[in-house]
């Protein structure tokens, strides 16, 4: 699983979110190519330079736009998103980072989200910030990012809405959403935006990680401060080794109807489970009854517990601090008859040493050109095969 860490040293923006993406191994032109399918209504211009900040390098991202007016709709950039032919998971991403700002902002001014009109946010600028860093995280392959704490700054900034302290109302907003960390800051100025803050809220855990380091992108802000004014974002691996803390949480349950329990499956993966299973089994008085079982992370267990405790009918249940080893794991396509089919590779010791065929893209394949899908899975089983290797065993 890849991760990346945001070191929020002296805070967080959205260009220096891009300039460490970019800094990290996004292409620029990957960027741009993406960008422009958002149809915006006056062309941008993405200027990308290598600079320093105090003694150290970072890269610069600059978005340069001819536009005046920035007041948007919430609405209206939903429907823009929503309607360019960008991939399902950069749409995900950058819609759940507006919503983010929408929710604050609706907060902040007193109305409903449907009724939210962005100020800067709202400008192109803004925009191909959050869209970008949705595509610069979907090229990477990050699959989950943490943050540190940002710092908690003061003074004054001048915004649409006339001077407002620091941090603004609603970054502040978004930091108390997300329960995120903000630690002390000498300075009065603007360290954390709000685009900054809901690429955090939206996507980040404030912990620090166990990771196998890969590599770093540095963001360069736009002042200059008596310390380098940069972002750091630390990529990386999980280890192959035992991941902790877990919890296992479990619960009986004799008096539910079995329909749901497939909903409940659902709502626990989409709520950060990382494994949920059912076991049949007998209670008191020889009820047949169901055992949930559900694997997660430490910090996701209020959640879950909740989650459990409203969509099913038991009343308690057990939680355990567990431990697993994973191998580490690869996503290639390969080529078939059929088409496209994607493969999970299992690492151990650096080596593949095993290629299975992803069931929903062969059933999904199955299905469009009414073939058998034994026929696709055997067909994506025997072209995954050249990916491994004789491991000796």
């Amino acid at each position: 699983m890849k991760y990346a860490y945001c070191d929020c040293f002296s805070g967080l923006s959205g260009d220096m979110f891009l300039g460490a993406l970019v800094d990290a191994g996004v292409p620029v032109e990957t960027l741009r190519e993406q960008i422009a399918l958002l149809n915006l209504p006056e062309p941008v211009e993405i200027k990308v330079e290598e600079t320093k900040r105090g003694a150290l390098r970072a890269c610069s991202v600059e978005v340069i736009t001819g536009e005046s007016h920035h007041h948007r709709h919430y609405t209206d950039i939903v429907r823009l998103i929503e309607d360019s032919p960008l991939s399902d998971p950069v749409k995900r991403t950058s819609l759940g980072i507006f919503k983010v700002l929408a929710e604050a902002e609706a907060r902040v001014h007193g109305t409903e989200i449907e009724h939210v009109h962005f100020h800067e946010v709202g400008a192109l600028d803004s925009i191909v910030d959050i869209v970008g860093a949705a595509v610069g995280l979907d090229v990477l392959g990050i699959e989950r990012l943490y943050s540190s704490a940002v710092p908690f700054s003061g003074g004054q900034v001048q915004t649409q809405h006339g001077t407002l302290p620091v941090p603004a109302p609603a970054t502040l907003e978004v930091l108390i959403r997300a329960h995120a960390l903000m630690t002390p800051s000498p300075a009065q100025v603007e360290l954390v935006t709000p685009t900054g803050a809901a690429i955090l809220a939206s996507l980040a855990t404030f912990e620090r990680p166990n990771l196998v380091v890969t590599g770093v992108g540095v963001g360069a802000g736009k002042r200059e401060l008596p310390w380098p004014n940069i972002f750091r974002l630390i990529l990386g691996e999980s280890a192959p080794e035992a991941e902790y803390p877990l919890v296992l949480i479990e619960t009986n349950i004799d008096d539910m109807n079995p329909q749901m329990f497939g909903h409940v499956m659902s709502r626990l993966f989409a709520a950060g489970a990382l494994d949920v299973y059912l076991t049949p089994i007998y209670m008191k008085k020889n009820r047949p009854a169901t055992l949930m079982g559900v694997v997660a992370r430490k910090q996701d267990e209020p959640a879950l517990a909740r989650l459990i405790l409203s969509e099913t009918s038991t009343l308690g249940m057990r939680v355990q601090p567990v431990y697993r080893y994973t191998a580490q794991r690869e996503f290639r396509k390969v080529e078939t008859p059929y088409g496209e089919v994607a493969v999970k590779i299992k690492m151990l010791d650096g080596r593949p040493v095993q290629a299975m065929p992803e069931y929903d893209d062969c059933a999904r394949i199955a299905e469009e050109q009414n073939v058998a899908l034994s026929d696709v899975y055997t067909a994506a089983l025997l072209a995954g095969s050249v990916f491994v290797k004789d491991t000796g065993r």
